[in-house]
């Protein structure tokens, strides 16, 4: 079976799993999801020996699968040639429990019967050592304890052991329940106990999902992507990931496999905007708390691009060869070397989710004026280092110039910082932040224009290109209508357009020229699309992207032209943000609906 994008995660903000269209779990790491995976089988090939949990109906034919409403609670169902068929509820465990949250490194899985006679085999074979051989096992009377790299499970169940440890095929006259979670013992009837975990998470999810503010339109794809962004959350530190995967190549043979299963600063600023939009209130003041504590221990108000979601500061980035890869692709890397980096758009984006803990009365913990004096540091580099060489965005690996997307994230921390000041009552702050801000406006208003072109370029001096500038209107550079943001809108779409995708950019880089579009470079171009007015072709792109969602209504980062596939890793935080921000600006009024 050759591995696939079109997966359905689960999670409860502490594990997360994907689960493929045929009810195997196929990627799941721990004890966070930077750590080993416990299930591999996504990166080591079509007919993998472990790495995945699988339960097979014999005689299947067809395979329904769906998520239980306004949940990541996913729904399986099997039906057999003779009519027999199975469901199959998996989930983490997430509600309330003594007087905290309840999420345990924990999957619960129910199987039941639903017609005749099925019969069924499963088969649990985790990983260790990066996928390099099946976990060992020891069992009891009623578990089976898997000794993975840096955790041991345990799997509780009132299914026959012996039926699991020999992988034999069996009639199911009951349903049968499986909690794999923490080597430790399960303090009640693993039937009615996981059962009723389940009922309590769906409720908890249902609950969440009231309290959100949804557009008129696209809601179901709203929703769906809000659910996703969130278990994408580390909540025990508040950190946010830019995808669960690592290693998932921007397209075929690309060489472009990059491990996304850590906290970008740029990601998580995106991230917690949409949300925000959405009245998402918790997971902003939980990243509040993350950036805080980055701004903490930052030396001299350094930032770096990615951080662990532990807040760890090195990610070494290694090639581990004990996995071939996504369908035999690799290479499959380890960690980042974008921790490395110098990209200076970071300190706006650090400043940019701060300053609203000023102003927002929700939060439990308003920001306070020494939050306001500890983030000037950061603002301090912004201002030294916007015309300083970076690695951009893109994060170029062997390109180095003066970004100008970089430039206005630094005009943007300090122009943000003279704002709180003002509202904080700070006078002489704000006058320094504002004259900073005009410095850094007037030097990009001379490096990176193009006066014969009337537009702007993506760094200084040069005249090249990119999918950032399109973010100068939603960052308050420039208005939309500006004949200077107009000029550089209609160039993006003359080279950057690729039918209805937008390209990051089309010139060379480190590993030559680009052959998918960025997905959520195509949704900046439909916001830019509808601030010219242009809302019936935004709507239309809008529609193009939400087709080619995978069944669980998610993107990864980038989409081939030819066969329309899904490349890189997923589900894209970036992506999903983009769902959102384009169905609440292109929605109708809730006023239409009455």
């Amino acid at each position: 079976m050759t591995p696939n994008l079109d997966l359905a995660p689960i999670g409860n903000c502490s594990i997360s799993a994907l689960i493929d269209r045929d009810g195997r779990y196929v990627w799941a790491c721990a004890p966070r999801v930077d750590g080993d995976p416990v299930f591999s089988a996504l990166m080591d090939g079509s007919d993998p020996d472990h790495g995945f949990w699988s339960l097979e109906l014999e005689g299947r034919v067809a395979v329904d699968q769906a998520y239980i409403r306004n949940t990541p609670v996913l729904r399986t169902v099997m039906t057999a040639a003779d009519g027999a068929s199975v469901e199959i509820i998996d989930f983490a465990p997430r509600h309330p429990k003594h007087s905290r949250t309840y999420r345990p490194l924990a999957f619960g899985r129910i199987v039941r019967p639903l017609s005749g006679s099925p019969r069924i085999r499963v088969r649990l074979r985790p990983s260790a050592g990066w996928g390099a051989r099946r976990a060992e096992t020891t069992s009891g009377s009623n578990h089976i304890r898997y000794l993975c790299t840096d955790v041991t499970f345990r799997l509780t169940t009132d299914c026959p052991v012996s039926h699991l440890l020999d992988e034999r095929t069996f009639r199911l006259e009951r349903a049968q329940t499986f909690f794999f979670g923490p080597d430790e013992g399960y303090d009640e009837d693993v039937g009615p106990g996981v059962a009723a975990a389940l009922d309590r998470t769906v409720a908890y999810w249902q609950d969440w999902v009231r309290t959100l503010y949804l557009p008129l339109d696209w809601q179901e794809a709203v929703i769906r992507a809000a659910i996703t962004l969130k278990l994408c959350a580390y909540e025990e530190t508040g950190a946010i990931v830019a995808a669960m995967t690592t290693s998932v190549p921007e397209f075929p043979e690309s060489g472009r496999n990059w491990d996304y299963r850590y906290c970008w600063i740029r990601d998580a600023y995106y991230v917690v905007r949409a949300l925000n939009r959405l009245g998402a209130v918790d997971l902003l003041e939980n990243y509040l708390g993350y950036l805080r504590n980055l701004v903490d221990t930052s030396a001299g108000g350094h930032i770096q691009p990615v951080y662990g979601v532990g807040l760890e500061g090195q990610i070494e980035e290694r090639i581990t060869a004990t996995v071939a890869g996504y369908r035999g692709m690799g290479p499959v890397r380890v960690g980042n070397q974008a921790s490395e980096h110098l990209q200076h758009d970071v300190y706006g984006q650090i400043v940019l989710p701060l300053v609203q803990a000023f102003y927002d009365q929700r939060l439990l913990r308003p920001g306070t004026i020494e939050d306001f004096h500890a983030l000037e540091k950061v603002g301090d580099r912004a201002f030294a280092l916007h015309d300083q060489v970076d690695a951009g965005l893109w994060e170029f690996r062997t390109i180095a110039r003066v970004h100008t997307y970089s430039a206005v994230m630094c005009w943007a921390a300090c122009d943000r910082l003279a704002k709180a000041a003002r509202h904080m009552g700070l006078a002489d702050r704000a006058v320094l932040w504002n004259e900073r801000a005009t410095v850094i406006r007037e030097r990009i208003e001379k490096e990176a224009f193009l006066p014969d072109e009337g537009r702007f370029a993506a760094s200084f001096g040069n005249r090249e290109l990119d999918a950032s500038l399109l973010q100068l209107t939603d960052l308050g550079f420039l208005d939309a209508r500006d004949p200077r943001q107009v000029a550089t809108f209609d160039a993006i779409e003359r080279d950057l357009k690729k039918g209805p995708y937008l390209f990051r950019y089309i010139e060379a880089d480190d590993f030559g020229e680009p052959e998918t579009a960025f997905n959520f470079c195509t949704f900046w171009f439909i916001e830019a699309l509808h601030q010219n007015g242009r809302d019936a072709e935004a709507r239309e792109i809008f529609e193009e992207m939400l087709s080619r969602r995978t069944h669980a209504g998610l993107l990864s980062e980038d989409l081939s032209l030819g066969d329309k596939a899904l490349w890189g890793n997923y589900p894209q935080t970036y992506s999903l943000v983009g769902i959102i921000n384009c169905a609440v600006l292109l929605s109708r009024s809730w006023t239409d609906a009455r």
